[in-house]
């Protein structure tokens, strides 16, 4: 089988909701990612095959195939084409299996994989929103649906309860949680360790200043466990907070991918290699434990063990997540996002898949380490993960 490896990798850095990147059109920002992973590289962007997009919530600036617009923003050649996804949380790193998918099938040789969500001008659920507001339809899930597991909705909020209670989290573990990733991801950032793999975009500040955007902007140095102790249940009488959920965020990232033929046509330096991927689908209720089983349906697939991963990434959604992956799995809290996660860093949607493996190669090769698993928990309850060897 014909092997994918990666090339290029970058993000943009976190914006808070209303904050430095809100100013920025998700298409353009989306267009500066692609054109960034083409300089990186020095390929002519003409061999480019495909660019998958994952996006989230499809509307307003987000909608008429989002992807498509970001290659127009580009400098790419309008003979690029490009398609829109949607896996919930987890749709560039579906777009990033996907683009595996082609490269290792033969079929393609070269192709992005990237997402973009800008949470400040197009809000969370707004297409779910719609149909109410219009007086059309019954909404996202039909009676038959809801019936079926008898609720009401799905809720990623009582999900993340549902997996808190489940596993036997306190409040006081997820907050320490939370101030851990914070603590991490400002620790990570003073020493210069995200440099590589962020993307400047030229922002304006209150007052008019141009400057460039360089750092995630939702980490919080003064952040306590006083302070969180003090944030009220997101859910009545439940643990998690606004301070142990994943923020908001504006971003893109992306990531190129090429087979050995275009390795050595375009004289291209692979930075890893896409060693096996999965996804699993389970309980759309608890919605987020999906994680768990994706991660050993992964490795069996990959003949691989846990103990040989260097490097976990488990997408910070609420911090229930990575805690009950942790504890269920028996795996190192040392090893898992070690750079802090979207708690401090942001979870901007459809980018997060590929800003997460953005940071997950950049930190295996510049600690010297060769494995790393990617996990994420996704709305309607599926997960990804994504097994890849630094090289």
């Amino acid at each position: 089988m014909t092997q994918a490896y990666i090339v290029a990798a970058v993000r943009t850095a976190g914006g808070r909701r209303k904050g430095a990147l809100s100013g920025w059109h998700p298409a353009d920002m989306a267009g500066e990612v692609l054109n960034e992973l083409v300089r990186r590289t020095g390929i002519d962007p003409v061999v480019i095959e495909d660019v998958i997009m994952g996006c989230v919530s499809q509307a307003g600036e987000q909608s008429q195939q989002i992807g498509r617009s970001a290659v127009l923003a580009s400098n790419l050649p309008q003979t690029v084409p490009a398609l829109t996804i949607d896996r919930q949380c987890g749709s560039s790193q579906q777009a990033m299996q996907f683009a595996a998918q082609a490269v290792m099938s033969g079929m393609q040789d070269v192709v992005i994989a990237a997402g973009v969500e800008s949470m400040t001008r197009v809000p969370m659920g707004l297409p779910s929103w719609l149909p109410a507001k219009n007086g059309i339809g019954e909404g996202a899930w039909s009676a038959r649906i809801l019936d079926r597991y008898g609720v009401k909705e799905f809720n990623q909020f009582t999900g993340a309860e549902m997996v808190a209670d489940k596993h036997g989290l306190t409040r006081d573990v997820l907050d320490a949680f939370s101030l851990e990733s914070h603590r991490r991801a400002a620790e990570a950032t003073d020493a210069g360790a995200f440099s590589a793999e962020i993307l400047p975009l030229t922002v304006r500040d209150e007052d008019g200043t141009e400057r460039l955007h360089v750092s995630d902007e939702g980490i919080r140095r003064d952040a306590s466990l006083e302070r969180m102790a003090s944030v009220d249940p997101i859910v009545e009488g439940g643990k998690l907070t606004a301070a142990s959920a994943s923020q908001m965020c504006d971003g893109a990232s992306g990531v190129m991918i090429v087979s050995e033929r275009a390795l050595k046509a375009h004289r291209l330096t692979p930075l890893a290699r896409l060693h096996s991927f999965a996804v699993t689908a389970g309980d759309p209720v608890i919605m987020l434990e999906e994680p768990i089983r994706a991660t050993r349906v992964a490795l069996e697939k990959a003949g691989m063990k846990l103990g040989d991963i260097d490097l976990f990434e488990v997408n910070e959604a609420f911090a229930s997540i990575p805690l009950a992956w942790m504890k269920t799995l028996d795996v190192d809290p040392a090893r898992t996002n070690a750079r802090g996660g979207a708690i401090a860093l942001g979870h901007p949607l459809g980018a997060t898949g590929t800003k997460l493996m953005t940071t997950l190669i950049h930190a295996l090769r510049q600690t010297g380490q060769r494995w790393g698993l990617q996990t994420m928990c996704e709305g309607g309850g599926t997960a990804n993960v994504t097994i890849v060897e630094a090289l």
